[in-house]
């Protein structure tokens, strides 16, 4: 499911994960002189946006696709890149005032294992963060698609289409599990504008995540059928349309001895 390109990335999810990076950066307000740390980099959507803002040698990113490792590095040149799962993050102990991981853990294999590396990987009284698609109010474009999938299929798991930690509490626990402490969790709001329906379904066809596994899978004729039905799901725009995400972002902080 993230195997494909980063130009194949940006088609589908990166359209949402570039201004979610700036809005998660501004909010965490890293400042001049911290290390960085992007946690399950992908192409580089989050590690871009902290370069931007600290430098590209004070910002380090790891991910477990090599390339996606690769885009990232071409994207950010002076970046530290290397190939690694969140579970086991490739940088010794203590080394970063922040690490965050950005639409990373719906998809980790080991949720607590990954919260105990974040927090191994940052100095006493550094910050832990981590945000995630809401699972209450989704992405439009998400919800609109499985919807429409269930009209074409109506034996299709609901599983497909559940994001883990995207409730309210759920990183949060997560995190007081992992020891860390002062946590602090809200909703951030982005959205894009498609030229097009044609743009949006071109997304889905990339492969990328769930949903486009799932579409890239079916028949012709039931990916035609999808794509119709999700056309009615999305009010049969006739030109450009604007669809919402919500993400759920949650900090913590590595306690001081």
């Amino acid at each position: 499911m993230f195997h494909a390109g980063g130009a194949s990335y940006d088609l589908f999810m990166g359209r949402y994960s570039a201004p979610l990076a700036a809005e998660f950066v501004d909010a965490l307000n890293p400042v001049a002189g911290q290390q960085v740390l992007d946690v399950g980099c992908g192409p580089g959507a989050l590690t871009s946006a902290l370069a931007t803002r600290l430098g590209p040698a004070a910002v380090a990113a790891c991910d477990p696709s090599p390339g996606f490792v690769d885009e990232c590095a071409k994207r950010n040149p002076g970046v530290e890149v290397q190939v690694g799962k969140a579970e086991a993050i490739p940088f010794t102990d203590a080394r970063f005032d922040l690490a965050a991981a950005q639409l990373v853990l719906h998809f980790v294999a080991n949720a607590p294992a990954a919260a105990d590396e974040l927090r191994r990987v940052v100095r006493p009284g550094g910050t832990v963060a981590a945000c995630v698609w809401d699972a209450e109010r989704e992405m439009d474009v998400l919800r609109a698609f499985w919807d429409a999938v269930h009209e074409v299929d109506p034996d299709v798991s609901d599983t497909t289409r559940e994001l883990r930690f995207g409730r309210p509490g759920e990183i949060a626990r997560l995190f007081v599990d992992a020891d860390l402490v002062d946590i602090n969790e809200t909703t951030i709001e982005v959205h894009t504008t498609y030229v097009d329906f044609d743009e949006v379904w071109t997304g889905f066809q990339a492969g990328i995540g769930p949903a486009g596994a799932h579409c890239v899978a079916l028949p012709a004729l039931q990916q035609a059928l999808l794509r119709d039905r999700l056309y009615e799901q999305l009010g049969s725009p006739p030109g450009p349309i604007t669809l919402t995400a919500v993400a759920r972002s949650v900090t913590a902080i590595r306690e001081v001895p």
